[in-house]
């Protein structure tokens, strides 16, 4: 090859790069103004919203901040009655703000909440909240939405029916049994006969992490032998749901720049490390059970003749549902799916029900009476062990629990939006920013509504003027007025209802009575310091802190003792 010739390559090549170079910048140019532009329309959008949104019309709480709007109002409404005093001024349904003065829409009107929450398709959950569910949990039953959703409640409703949950009770008291028995030690390792101070919350926590463990996926996290180190997957758990989640100004701005959430920042990278352990362990006892049931030479199973599904714990029979040949392909879960509901039933089976055991010993340490009256009806029964119908049978203990549930919800708050243009109807009027008497109110695609579950199974209008008061006998002769409340269980929103409704309330409620059954029978419980010492915070779940500790960790300190029979 010349000289000349390779000159004149060289220069095509320098001109071609030169080009490509060209390209390149003004690809990035326009990407640039075009994210810009986009950004923009975003902000303007978000600011301009409520000036052309129906929702104007609605009264609305004066805003205490810019950027944080009403949200330590919210804050405040799960240890108060300030939901009263709203109700009062400005009736069922009204407007308040939130991140970046953002309206939202408070419900507390029965017939707004039953409209609304049994139209799953038509009012989903809000985006930033299946972003943050997400990232904790995966796409699981509680994230998903649409026919999604519906294919993952129809494989895996069998599990959380009444024959699996039947099956599954010994285990639950197995565990309440073990939890009963180091809190007698505790107490007769006491040699001067009193109370033992007892910090009930985290051995619930351990007691419920263990039932779900084995109830969930057969797998056992021994959180109740505290001379054990704790296993990866105990670790990996404790971690995600015991971050901060305090807010932040990084939060506020997540609500405009959504993709600020996936910056690296501390918290992200922790989470990270503790969700790809999660995942890891997840993928193996997956694998685990499929090799099971390939090499279960016993069972008809992959003959295609097999009638029984039903395995002893939830993640078996969801594996084992999803290899049937006789179900289409279309109807099972990918192992994606599958994988994405271990971290739901730990958060479902556990956080959930520990917190609620933990609010019922407490009401039930404050009124000696009602606990002596449980424990009356639990010794009438003269085993340690019953089954699952036979729990069902005992009348206080089940009005003790749904006054829990009712008083203590362990969630307060929810959200979702209008997936649409509509109209939605109210059972009581209310008056409008006009002083117009309105039986309805218009909501534009995209706006907001808060669910305040806490406050709605509180209501003085609902339950009487006494709905403030832990009254297990109000659930003899439930008020009329309450029996509107949309629930898949006992005319509380706790559950919540319609196709979103929890669904493993009846798993939640009989592990609960067993743990109960279990501790009431040969414990006594008494208030370590006055209640009114103690407060509630939400971070998932509401808990008690005490309020002399303003960044203390979340706790019950109890006064335990052993039941001694009167005649003893």
């Amino acid at each position: 090859m010349s000289l000349a010739t390779q000159a004149r390559d060289l220069l095509n090549s320098v001109a071609l790069d030169t080009m490509n170079l060209k390209n390149l910048v003004q690809f990035l140019a326009y990407a640039a103004a075009g994210g810009t532009i986009y950004g923009i329309l975003k902000f303007v959008r978000f600011w301009t919203r409520p000036y052309f949104s129906p929702l104007r019309n609605i009264r609305c709480l004066p805003s205490r901040s810019l950027l944080k709007g009403n949200i330590h109002d919210i804050d405040k409404m799960e240890d108060s009655n300030l939901h009263e005093e709203w109700i009062r001024d400005y009736g069922t349904v009204f407007r308040l703000k939130v991140f970046l003065n953002r309206d939202f829409l408070m419900l507390l009107d029965p017939r707004a909440l039953n409209y609304v929450l049994t139209r799953s398709t038509e009012f989903p959950k809000l985006e930033d909240s299946i972003a943050a569910l997400t990232k904790l949990l995966g796409a699981g039953v509680l994230v998903t939405e649409g026919e999604k959703h519906r294919q993952q409640r129809r494989v895996m409703n069998p599990s959380f029916g009444p024959p699996s949950i039947r099956d599954l009770t010994p285990t639950m008291f197995d565990k309440a049994i073990q939890l009963r028995d180091i809190w007698l030690k505790q107490v007769n390792n006491n040699a001067d006969g009193k109370p033992v101070r007892i910090e009930v919350l985290s051995w619930l926590g351990r007691t419920t992490l263990d039932i779900i463990g084995l109830a969930g996926f057969d797998y056992e996290f021994n959180a109740l032998n505290v001379d054990e180190k704790p296993n990866e997957l105990n670790e990996a758990f404790s971690t995600i749901f015991n971050m901060e989640s305090d807010i932040s100004i990084g939060m506020i701005l997540q609500e405009v720049v959504p993709f600020l959430r996936n910056l690296p920042t501390k918290r992200n990278r922790t989470l990270a490390v503790a969700m790809k352990t999660m995942r890891r362990v997840g993928t193996e006892l997956i694998e685990e059970r499929k090799r099971h049931f390939m090499n279960d030479e016993k069972s008809e199973f992959f003959s295609g003749n097999s009638k029984d599904l039903h395995h002893k714990d939830l993640l078996s029979a969801l594996v084992k549902a999803n290899m049937d040949p006789s179900i289409p392909e279309s109807q099972r879960m990918s192992d994606e799916d599958v994988l994405s509901q271990i971290p739901t039933f730990l958060v479902a089976g556990h956080e959930t029900s520990s917190t609620q055991l933990t609010w019922t010993l407490f009401e039930l340490a404050k009124n000696p009476e009602i606990q002596e009256r449980l424990r009356e009806e639990l010794l009438g029964v003269p085993s340690d062990k019953l089954t699952m119908d036979e729990l069902q049978e005992l009348p206080y203990l089940d009005a003790v629990l749904r006054e829990s549930l009712r008083l203590h919800g362990a969630v307060p708050i929810t959200s979702r939006k209008a997936a649409k243009d509509d109209i939605i109807p109210l059972s009581e009027p209310i008056v409008d920013v006009h002083g117009n008497t309105i039986t309805e109110f218009r909501v534009k695609k995209g706006d907001a509504f808060a669910i305040p579950i806490t406050a709605v199974n509180r209501m003085t209008m609902l339950w009487g003027p006494d709905a403030e008061e832990f009254n297990p006998e109000r659930w003899h002769n439930v008020p009329e007025a309450a029996t509107s409340i949309p629930s898949v269980f006992s005319h509380v929103l706790t559950f919540l209802a319609g196709a979103r409704g929890c669904i493993g309330y009846r798993f939640a409620v009989v592990e609960m009575k067993a743990i109960l059954f279990s501790v009431i029978r040969s414990l006594e419980f008494e208030l370590a310091i006055p209640a009114e010492e103690f407060t509630k915070r939400s971070m998932v779940v509401t808990r008690p802190y005490l309020k002399s500790e303003k960044n203390g960790r979340a706790q019950m300190p109890l006064l335990v003792k052993a039941y001694v029979p009167a005649n003893h």
